[in-house]
């Protein structure tokens, strides 16, 4: 007896749209995580701060949504408590998000098979941001390459949108939020930041290149305040290329 097939050729695992929904829920379910957790204490310090410069509830929940990375969001708010035009507030967000292309680079070819359309790399790389970067990279290797992109979309806009909900709630009840308490909890993120990108770093060069930074940030500020965080990154990266470059070589 032999089994029976069903007629015509079977879906490809792209075009299979349950087993997509099926890895979607998936990656919705790997979101909710202590990784996730700590972003949402950071969304409540930044709902805190938009609601001091005079945000709406409203916007700020759309900038959730259409700014996503946190330090970027931030950067919007001050630029908007500081009075700077339109113009200008893009370029700092602008160059503000430009830290995000390694993490881009790294991630869209664990993603990317021959059958994946362009543009739903590009929609998936609005989600890239530092949480959902290190969570992807701890699990995506254990997904079908062809599942991917339906998984990391699950994760990714799981993200968005538990923070969308943060703002939503703390700006019912901010007022009531201690200062000191908002501030605190913004100060959560860069922490969590430092401690994901260490344990994720893949070359000896990121550790370097960050315990530099932690070193001559202080110093570089003493002498251009306004340019230290560009001026750290640039020192400590190329310091930290050399000493790859170098230990390559003495191996």
């Amino acid at each position: 007896m032999t089994s029976e097939r069903p007629a015509g050729p079977l879906p490809a695992p792209e075009t299979d749209n349950l087993g997509n929904f099926r890895w979607f829920l998936r990656g919705a379910v790997a979101a909710i995580s202590l990784p996730a957790f700590i972003l949402a204490c950071s969304f409540v310090g930044f709902a805190a701060l938009a609601l001091e410069a005079g945000v709406t509830m409203s916007q700020a929940v759309f900038m959730t949504a259409v700014v996503w990375a946190l330090p970027s969001k931030v950067v919007l708010v001050g630029a908007i408590m500081a009075g700077n035009g339109l113009l200008a507030a893009a370029f700092a967000v602008a160059l503000s998000a430009v830290r995000l292309t390694p993490m881009v680079v790294a991630l869209v070819p664990e993603m990317r098979t021959p059958r994946t359309r362009l543009w739903v790399l590009y929609l998936l790389s609005h989600f890239v941001a530092v949480t959902s970067w290190v969570l992807a990279l701890e699990t995506i290797r254990n997904v079908p390459r062809a599942r991917r992109t339906a998984y990391y979309g699950g994760l990714g806009s799981t993200l968005v949108f538990i923070n969308m909900c943060v703002v939503t709630a703390v700006y019912l009840v901010a007022r009531d939020l201690p200062p000191a308490a908002s501030a605190a909890l913004l100060l959560i993120t860069p922490i969590y930041f430092l401690t994901s990108l260490w344990g994720s770093a893949r070359e000896k060069a990121g550790n370097v290149a960050m315990a530099l930074g932690l070193v001559l940030g202080p110093i570089v500020h003493l002498f251009a305040p306004g340019a230290s965080l560009l001026a750290t990154g640039a020192i400590a990266g190329l310091a930290a290329y050399g000493w790859h470059v170098w230990s390559r070589r003495t191996a």
